[in-house]
């Protein structure tokens, strides 16, 4: 596989009495999509922060296309692109502007046109910033991120707050990335798109990664665990669902109640005998693989919005 593109190695990070970062360790390989998957505070941006040295660690060593990002500056700028969580531009600053402005600050750099092309904006060329919508807006972002052709590309929390099309969009940008080679590393807290997109992921809690493998291999770690989505014609009696056969974690989410179970039939019954105790009525009930989700709750014990 070669040396990696991107080597993290026991990093630590506070914020005053804040443990951002616990001894997070992980290794891309050039080409890959790597994602951090997490809840909010996780540590994620932080992570990613270092990596395009805008921050320092505390402890630990960093490496991106073989530099330090603490100490290699314009080096580093050249060889990486970055989407942050949020961009704001001058609001009469023009499309192509913004670009052309972007492209002046490497020695290298990708065409503006096909850019414009590519990101579906040559009819907003000569649009201001503050007319752009919040997809054009991210877009335009992803557009400068790739104006000097990096080799790596940082995408945090690239579709948060964008509605399901535009997501899909950006997906699929990201897919052409994979494509023409480039190294991805994305945070995320969206189930979906870490299996959609990414070749790895790592799953971070609280400053910690918990667990890091393809999504497949980290959901075979839940291969034993089923979850069932149950909806009751009135609510269970408090903590009665629980405490049947084979439910490891129950808790209620959207007018539903899920279970986690390693017995999945002997649940069932349990809960048909629970509800015909309670005088209830079963109104709905679905059976699923194990989620990445699945993994979360089980190492954690909690949902990974919460």
């Amino acid at each position: 596989m070669g040396k990696p593109i991107i080597r993290v190695e026991d990093l630590y990070k506070n914020y005053g009495s804040v443990e951002a970062l616990s001894g997070v360790s992980f290794d891309v390989p050039q080409g890959e999509v790597f994602g951090l998957l997490g809840p909010n505070g996780a540590g994620k941006t932080t992570t990613v922060e270092i990596l395009e040295g805008l921050r320092s660690p505390d402890r630990g060593t960093a490496e991106v296309c073989g530099l330090d990002p603490e100490s290699s500056g314009e080096s580093l700028k050249e060889v990486i692109g970055a989407v942050l969580q949020s961009t704001a531009l001058p609001a009469k600053l023009r499309v192509r502007e913004a670009l052309d402005l972007f492209a002046n600050f490497y020695p290298h750099r990708a065409d503006v046109s096909q850019l414009l092309r590519r990101f579906q904006l040559e009819e907003k060329a000569n649009a201001f910033y503050s007319e752009l919508s919040g997809g054009q807006k991210q877009r335009l972002a992803l557009a400068m991120a790739l104006v000097n052709d990096p080799q790596v590309v940082f995408l945090d929390e690239p579709t948060a707050g964008l509605d399901p099309q535009v997501r899909r969009e950006i997906y699929d940008i990201v897919e052409e990335l994979r494509r023409a080679k480039k190294t991805v590393l994305l945070t995320t807290h969206y189930i979906e798109e870490a299996e959609r997109l990414c070749d790895r992921v790592a799953i971070v809690d609280r400053g910690k990664i918990i667990a890091l493998g393809t999504p497949r291999e980290l959901k075979q770690k839940s291969a034993g665990t089923t979850r069932l989505e149950v909806r009751l014609a009135r609510p269970a009696a408090n903590g009665t669902l629980s405490h049947l056969e084979g439910v490891s974690d129950c808790r209620e989410s959207e007018g539903a109640y899920v279970l986690h179970s390693a017995r999945p039939p002997q649940t069932i019954v349990a809960l048909v005998k629970q509800l015909e105790a309670e005088n209830n009525e079963l109104q709905s009930l679905e059976m699923f693989s194990p989620s990445l989700e699945d993994v979360f709750i089980e190492l954690t014990g909690r949902r990974l919005r919460e």
